[in-house]
């Protein structure tokens, strides 16, 4: 039995390769998974870009893997600027 990493391709559709927009996103959860929606608010409306369901255990990979690339990204660029906080309504929330 070999030792080595089994290799996976992976496809992606022209769809979803464009990617989505996203300024906001409310996350909600229940005991066996998270839901992240993310969300294009220009006010007085807005619109779900993209709904992500993940299972408890690859939520903390994800936490975990953002906070490196964000660290990774601050040793390269400089630190990021969170902004004001004077817009509550745009952001990051959890349900």
């Amino acid at each position: 039995m070999s030792n080595q990493p089994q290799q996976i391709q992976v496809k992606i559709t022209d769809d979803v390769l464009k990617g989505v927009y996203a300024n906001m996103a409310q996350i909600a959860h229940s005991r066996e998974e998270f839901v992240i929606d993310f969300l294009n608010l220009m006010p007085p409306s807005g619109i779900v870009s993209a709904r992500v369901y993940l299972s408890p255990a690859h939520t903390k990979r994800l936490v975990a893997a953002l906070l490196d690339n964000v660290k990774k990204y601050e040793d390269q660029f400089g630190k990021i600027d969170e902004g004001s906080s004077q817009a509550p309504e745009i952001g990051f929330k959890t349900a």
